[in-house]
């Protein structure tokens, strides 16, 4: 991605907020299933040398994980957050599958169903009260 308006339009999807970046994905529903991923890394993190060392572990860190965990079909922007530079690239990664096993369809579904209390025996499911 390189142009403004698709990092404005991918803010708008879902974000998985992560110690050194924010990972945001939005399915652009064009028919298109090509990923496509962008960067950005503010000036309030360092100067340019700083910034662009972030940038290039981001990159890395896509160019391993996105093929597979990635959402066909949808625009991925990785953003990086302060602490993102010192932090461990092993962790980076685990902490990056976590982001996107929390933006992904299927997470979503199975979040929103509800298997965290169980049923009573004899009770009947579905009914309204």
């Amino acid at each position: 991605m390189s142009k403004r308006r698709d990092f404005l339009a991918a803010n708008s999807g879902k974000r998985a907020p992560m110690p050194g970046f924010v990972l945001l994905m939005r399915p652009r529903d064009d028919g298109d299933e090509t990923m496509q991923i962008g960067f950005t890394v503010t000036k309030k993190i360092g100067n340019a040398v700083v910034r662009n060392r972030m940038k290039r572990r981001l990159r890395a860190l896509a160019r391993e994980l996105l093929a597979e965990r990635g959402v066909a079909g949808a625009d991925h922007v990785l953003i990086g957050r302060n602490g993102g530079i010192e932090r461990d690239y092993a962790l980076l990664r685990t902490e990056l599958g976590k982001a996107f096993r929390k933006v992904t369809p299927q997470a979503l579904a199975a979040a929103a169903v509800d298997t965290t209390t169980p049923a009573k025996a004899g009770a009947q499911v579905g009914k309204p009260l």
